[in-house]
């Protein structure tokens, strides 16, 4: 990450994505931002700038406030956003003179002329200019122009924001450091330089590193004895950085007699040394108790031997909580305290186990947990493995909990459905990635890392899947999903390896990764974030397509969809329901429906529902030509049930817009969409194989 504080020494960028704001506290409402903006740069293949500014604009304006403190210095909030990813970082001198340029001239002199920005990334609320007279719509004027486009953060999200931050400045003035690690990500951690103290603590057994903080708008804890880190900073390039657990100490020492002046005073645990003059960054990680008077340095001694008995456990819990790779997110505190983590979070952490959770929905199938469970374990050390049982008639609890004690189970009563069903067992799994999986699958060794190397590369990329071969036919590809789904301009999907029932042969013609349309739910790789942050699966298709919808959703948003093939599952397939199964035909043509009606833009929906509507029925004269007559019935059925559940999707389409507004990072990506009609290519021009589909393309 560059860091730049002189805008005359500023490199010549060109199309970046800029973000602007404080960014004070670099807590998890801004990395969200932060990821959106990183995630539209990399898929622009251009650089991430985030502009603050030097000194706080609230210093120069109101000089004179002694209330206004600051989460974060500028350098401790470079070092969050260097943890975040961030391409660029420029700290822009903030002045008297700058307050009073016009906004025309903030936008053209300072931001074009300086940035080049292709998108900027801003809120609602963002005043610049003299007498802030500029404003979003101000910026809108230019975009209409062409000189870049903006991406608006929405209202309530900004306002979030806001809270958390205001949320997070009172929790710390009152001591509640654990509610305000939780609402930063990360523990609230200062700076200082080490100096020359009275030297009382090395009289009773423990001498502290008394801490000096230049900047008195530097947001420091109430008086009181915290359970806390320090990280001594290293003074040179081949020093490594020493992380020590401590006791942190912040008052008067009331207990000493003629100590007025506030100190902050640290002694860490396990160390010995001279510290003087050393720059200590230290990270708050709980509050023991108040600070208060005692009688004498011996009552002070026995204290502070009690305090440390105390910190000690405190800071196993929090090793505990770190090395817990499914840590609880939610705001409910564990046995009346939240659970503290030393690391900020990350899109995902890596290795293959580390938040990772295979999750498999099972129903009524104890032989195929039988046959192909034993694989999962073989191939899937070190991650969570978990199966999600739909309320099964069969012996499938007893026999995971006789045969595999080590995987967990959960019993959810009944049967959901498949999409539904995942949605009530995903939301019980705190994790990073979810690997949604059938119990018909068998992995083979080293079948996660690439994906998830992948996903790691580029943040884009929200779901994936690997090359999904057919159990029975392992040269050949199989139905779900092949080497990655595409759709036509009708909205009929295929595979790249699979069109209609025809599974081509594996020759290696579609090794090379690629972002496709939709990922196979047989094999389904997705960030858990994203997951619940779009609903999940629409749970009224029961089953099949909902991987199709879900993925579309997240397109629309600028979201990545890809195949890795150097990862290899092979799929029974129709292992619940046969493929051209009356239920199975019932699925697919409703929730296909289902599907364009939530996700195609109005003006071809007004001629594509009437398209499909006939050729559904050439499809159900094929059927009929094969003797499959129940299958006519389904289709049959599928129109009427979508035409009564017509006014539920169109509420659904309502409330998909609303969250891909507020969610989005860039234009709809449009990789894996076949601008043809692929009934036509496959059925009149005779066309099977997926490769050659592209040439007559």
């Amino acid at each position: 990450m560059r860091v730049f504080t002189d805008l005359h020494q500023l490199p010549p960028f060109s199309d970046t994505v800029v973000t602007i704001g404080s960014f004070d506290g670099v807590h998890t409402g801004h990395r969200r931002i932060l990821e959106q903006v990183q995630t539209l740069a990399r898929s622009l293949g251009s650089e991430s700038i985030v502009l603050t500014f030097e000194p706080h604009p609230r210093t120069v304006l109101h000089p004179d406030d002694p209330s206004f403190k600051l989460i974060t210095l500028s350098a401790e909030k470079i070092k969050l956003l260097e943890q975040c990813g961030v391409d660029n970082v420029v700290l822009a001198p903030f002045t008297l003179e700058f307050a009073r340029q016009s906004a025309r001239a903030y936008v053209e002199d300072f931001l074009i002329r300086n940035f080049h920005p292709k998108y900027i990334v801003i809120g609602y609320d963002h005043r610049f200019g003299a007498n802030r007279e500029g404003n979003i719509d101000f910026l809108k004027k230019y975009e209409a122009e062409g000189a870049f486009s903006l991406l608006e953060i929405p209202a309530q999200e900004v306002d979030d924001i806001a809270v958390s931050s205001s949320k997070i400045r009172n929790a710390i003035d009152s001591a509640d450091i654990l509610h305000a690690n939780r609402l930063l990500g990360y523990p609230f951690f200062f700076t200082g330089q080490v100096v020359e103290g009275n030297r009382i603590g090395r009289t009773i057994g423990f001498p502290t590193a008394n801490i000096r903080i230049a900047d008195r708008h530097k947001l420091i804890p109430p008086a009181g004895i915290y359970a806390a880190r320090a990280n001594l900073i290293h003074n040179s390039s081949s020093e490594e950085e020493r992380a020590l657990d401590a006791m942190l100490y912040i008052g008067h020492r009331p207990t000493i007699a003629g100590a007025n002046e506030k100190t902050i005073e640290a002694h860490l645990l396990d160390f010995e040394g001279d510290l003087y003059g050393r720059e200590i960054a230290v990270e708050v990680l709980d509050f023991i108790r108040s600070d208060k008077k005692l009688d004498g340095l011996e009552a002070l001694r026995a204290q502070i031997e009690a305090d440390k008995v105390e910190i000690e456990k405190r800071l196993e819990e929090s090793v505990s909580a770190v090395a817990d790779p499914t840590p609880d997110p939610s705001p409910e505190r564990e046995g009346g305290r939240d659970r503290v983590r030393s690391a900020a979070p990350l899109p995902f952490r890596g290795g293959v186990g580390g938040g990772v959770a295979i999750v498999i929905l099972n129903y009524n199938t104890r032989r195929h947990l039988q046959e192909y469970l034993p694989s999962v374990v073989a191939h899937s050390a070190g991650t969570r493995i978990i199966v999600a049982d739909n309320g099964s008639p069969d012996d499938s609890i007893s026999f995971l909990r006789e045969h595999y004690p080590d995987i967990e189970v959960l019993d959810l009563k009944q049967n959901y459905g498949f999409a539904q069903g995942y949605n009530e067992a995903l939301r019980q799994v705190k994790s990073d990635i979810y690997v949604i999986l059938n119990s018909d699958v068998e992995v083979t060794a080293g079948w996660m890392e690439p994906v998830l190397k992948a996903m790691r590369d580029n943040p884009a990329i929200a779901i994936a899947q690997p090359k999904i071969m057919a159990w029975s036919n392992k040269r050949r590809f199989e139905y779900a999903g092949a080497a990655g789904g595409w759709i036509d301009y009708l909205g009929y999907p295929f595979c790249r390896g699979r069109i209609f029932s025809y599974n081509e042969e594996d020759q290696g013609q579609y090794d090379t990764p690629e972002a496709c349309f939709w990922a196979a739910g047989a094999a389904f790789f997705i960030r858990a974030d994203m997951y619940h942050r779009f609903d999940g699966f629409d749970g009224d298709y029961f089953a099949h397509n909902e991987e199709i919808d879900l993925c579309w959703r997240l397109k629309r948003a600028g979201y990545q969809v890809w195949c890795i093939p150097q990862s290899v599952v092979y799929h029974l397939g129709g292992g619940t329901l046969e493929y051209e199964s009356p239920r199975k035909v019932f699925l697919n043509f409703r929730n296909s429906l289902y599907t364009l009606l939530k996700n195609e833009p109005v003006a071809k929906l007004l001629w594509l529902l009437p398209a499909r509507f006939l050729l559904d029925g050439v499809a159900g004269a094929r059927f009929a030509l094969k003797g499959q007559f129940r299958a006519i019935w389904s289709i049959v059925e599928a129109h009427f049930s979508f035409y009564k559940n017509f006014g539920d999707t169109l509420r659904k389409r309502q409330n998909i817009a609303s969250i891909i507004a507020k969610e989005r990072i860039g234009p709809i990506d449009e990789n894996g969409v076949f601008r043809g009609s692929i009934v036509w290519s496959h059925y009149a021009l005779r066309i099977k194989r997926f490769s050659k589909l592209l040439k007559q393309k």
